[in-house]
């Protein structure tokens, strides 16, 4: 068992990773609504894999006998200004989640919540490839320079994206 202020910070980012899950969920919803089956794919299987990570931190304070307060998650957005957009702004969430593990991190380090320390770290480690993967993305959106051919073709790569493996929860 940890402190109070390291439940509720777990609490906290177990809300964000939820969260995340919903706003690509929307995403995917809207791509799919512009008929870009494959980012819709793409976005769907990212919804997919940030509610694993929400349930991966949900586990472990279970492990730990925390307290699991699962909080009201706002609705997210509908629309967006391009379809290059809704990545630009995927890459966005990934930065801000690689800072709230961050911050996550140090607080388990001050809190000397050991085993908080070693969880997160897969979490670092997981969130250097998300962040690596959305700036791809983003990056190739850049490249087509909104060509409708290069636009399908991208469309299509991101729709040949299959689900990973889940991950062991490590608990």
């Amino acid at each position: 068992m940890f402190s109070q202020t390291v439940q509720d910070a777990i609490n906290e980012q177990i809300n964000h990773e939820l969260s995340a899950s919903y706003t690509y969920l929307a995403m995917s919803a809207y791509c799919e609504r512009e008929n870009f089956t494959g980012c819709a794919k793409w976005l769907r299987i990212q919804s997919e894999e940030e509610y694993g990570h929400g349930i991966r931190l949900l586990d472990f304070l279970l492990a730990r006998d925390g307290t699991v307060r699962l909080r009201a998650i706002a609705e997210p957005k509908v629309k967006y200004e391009s379809l290059a957009s809704v990545f630009e702004e995927a890459l966005e969430q990934e930065v801000e989640t690689s800072q709230d593990i961050d911050k996550l991190y140090e607080l388990a380090q001050k809190e000397k919540a050991f085993s908080a320390l070693v969880q997160l770290q897969w979490f670092i480690s997981e969130q250097v490839e998300e962040e690596r993967t959305a700036r791809e993305v983003v990056a190739k959106f850049q490249q087509t320079k909104n060509d409708p051919a290069a636009i399908m073709d991208l469309d299509r790569e991101l729709g040949a994206r299959v689900p990973e493996k889940p991950a062991a929860t490590g608990v």
